[in-house]
């Protein structure tokens, strides 16, 4: 019969499971403090009680949650070692206090009280809270009843740091979801303001911010500007407010980041103090924030920041996270800015071909002027003999002379200025032209779910040309196979050396797996205004062989068919 555990046992029994389970069963930590509080009162003749836990914000005893107490002790916290929660506290030992009158620890919290006893709740040595009874009669509390307290702090203890853990994990693991998403959008994502507003709402939800400003930084000027930002909740687009867009390094509290070139936290920038700072949104409900520099090969190209709308202590950990998150802040600002130059690149090359085609025109119309110009200057040469000397009409031949030989001559300066001067070719690696012109196709040929398959020459080939013009028929040629794919695809370009004779020459292919080119237009390709699509000015290929001509080559049509199309650019070698 020893075997048997006594009615008191097993009630102990019981509370200690109630408190266990919630392990298992609660899913939010926020709420097992409320079911341990009263499974342990529900143990002792206890009229009041109260759960306490240790700030790591304030490093003070704040009531977590109470039974019985006034609604006013909600916001009492206690320094550890005042009264007699504190004491447990920074002691770490429990501690029954038989008549509260005796005890010159008590601080009082209800006046009806008369005896107390408080445990501490230790996980891993260290005191993470406290929790404590009160009675309403002097003496209800005994040595064994301290004891029962103990076990079951103890238990509630184990308890919270477990369910504590738990929300870590899930917290982690949702970081680690934002960031391999983030990550994911850095890479696809190609448009710079989706990509940075992306960004700005990832780091407001990886921290739970109510604001997430990313501002970038000009070192020349000393200025900060607000290039993308995120906010929640009744900081809307139309509620937020920034004095200025661009400020001065000056005047900007963000650019103290800079400076010091590591992350930090602002508290209370609700205060007066904050105020002279422009960068800052002038919204009264922010109260803590967190900065860090983005870093672009040594230098700072920008400040990423997170606001909250209460009093925050950032942890190491969270201000680590932070400082990724600023490293992918850096690289998606550094994409936008390469972004917006290979788009500025290729406007360029596109106004170029504009021009390129209006000298095409140009140069057609003069052509054709020039042939029946020449047969007037012939025809008319003779009519001066039919004239006396004095004839007035023997002069207007002469001013009709002359206005030929003049149009003769713009024609004249039209075809030479629509030939490329040879004066601007160089001498250039056929591989730096392809890998400069092939970076400009970088952006297209991701937005077209097209492929790229290119292998750079084994060894140095050399050509004599201008770099420009060569980059224009390669680009050319590129988005008309990139047109050719408006489902995706894959585009292989190679190069491959020939002997001709004594001389050499390279053949650069640029295969695409489009729909082929159609066979009522295939003899025709290379004339002008000459298209196959709807948007197409049929220009293009007319111009790409002119300029390889100009070059001594040629542009040719390797091949095509339904599975695709091979057109070939082939260049003498030096």
């Amino acid at each position: 019969m020893s075997g048997l555990m006594s009615p008191e046992e097993i009630k102990d029994s019981a509370v200690l499971y109630r408190i266990a389970s919630l392990a298992a069963r609660e899913d939010d930590a926020t709420t097992a403090p409320r079911e341990i509080l009263a499974a342990i009162m529900a143990a002792f003749p206890a009229d009041s009680g109260s759960l306490s836990l240790l700030s790591a914000e304030s490093g003070r005893l704040e009531i977590c949650v109470e039974q019985g107490l006034p609604a006013e002790i909600g916001d009492f916290a206690l320094r550890p070692g005042q009264g007699v929660t504190g004491w447990v506290a920074l002691h770490g030992k429990p501690l029954l206090v038989a008549d509260v009158a005796a005890e010159p620890r008590y601080i009082l919290a209800r006046r009806e009280v008369r005896c107390e006893m408080a445990a501490p709740l230790i996980v891993e040595g260290r005191t993470i809270g406290v929790v404590n009874l009160d009675a309403d009669r002097v003496g209800a509390f005994a040595e064994a009843g301290l004891e029962r307290l103990s076990r079951f702090a103890e238990e509630a203890g184990a308890v919270l740091h477990r369910l504590w853990q738990l929300e870590r994990l899930r917290a982690n693991s949702t970081q680690l979801t934002t960031l391999v998403e983030l990550g994911h959008a850095l890479v696809t994502q190609l448009a710079p303001e989706e990509l940075l507003s992306t960004l700005t709402q990832s780091g407001r939800a990886l921290f739970n911010a109510r604001l997430c400003l990313l501002h970038d930084y000009d070192s020349t000027r000393r200025e900060l500007r607000l290039h993308a930002w995120s906010a929640a909740g009744d900081l809307s687009a139309a509620g937020l407010s920034l004095q200025q867009q661009t400020v001065s390094a000056d005047v900007s509290l963000l650019a103290s980041v800079i400076r010091s070139g590591k992350s930090t936290e602002f508290q209370n920038i609700d205060s007066p103090g904050y105020r002279e700072a422009a960068d800052l949104p002038r919204d009264p409900s922010l109260c803590s924030a967190l900065a860090a520099p983005l870093i672009l090969e040594g230098a700072p190209a920008g400040v990423l920041s997170v606001f909250y709308g209460a009093p925050h202590r950032f942890s190491d950990d969270e201000k680590r996270l932070f400082t990724a998150l600023a490293s992918f802040a850096a690289v998606a600002l550094q994409n936008a800015r390469l972004y917006s130059r290979i788009f500025h690149t290729e406007e360029v090359l596109r106004k170029n071909e504009t021009l390129t085609t209006l000298g095409l025109l140009a140069a057609e119309i003069a052509h054709e002027i020039r042939n029946p110009l020449t047969v007037i200057k012939l025809l008319h040469g003779t009519l001066g003999a039919d004239f006396v000397a004095d004839d007035p009409r023997r002069r207007d031949l002469q001013v009709i002379t002359e206005k030929i030989e003049q149009l003769e001559e713009i024609v004249a300066r039209v075809l030479s200025f629509a030939r490329a001067p040879s004066a601007l070719h160089s001498r250039w690696a056929l591989a730096e032209i392809l890998d400069d012109t092939l970076v400009l196709l970088r952006a297209k040929l991701a937005q077209a779910n097209v492929q790229l398959h290119y292998t750079a020459p084994a060894r140095a080939i050399m050509v004599d040309g201008n770099k420009g013009q060569l980059q224009q028929v390669v680009l050319n040629l590129a988005l008309n196979s990139l047109a050719a794919m408006p489902h995706g695809g894959g585009l292989t370009v190679q190069c491959t050396e020939e002997t001709r004779g004594a001389a050499r020459v390279v053949h650069v292919d640029l295969t695409d797996t489009g729909q082929g080119i159609p066979d009522a237009i295939r003899p025709r390709i290379f004339e002008s205004f000459l298209s196959g699509r709807a948007d197409g000015t049929g220009l293009g290929l007319a111009i790409a062989q002119r300029i390889v001509t100009d070059h001594h080559g040629e542009l040719t049509l390797a091949s095509t068919g339904p599975r695709g199309t091979t057109m070939r650019i082939t260049l003498p070698l030096l």
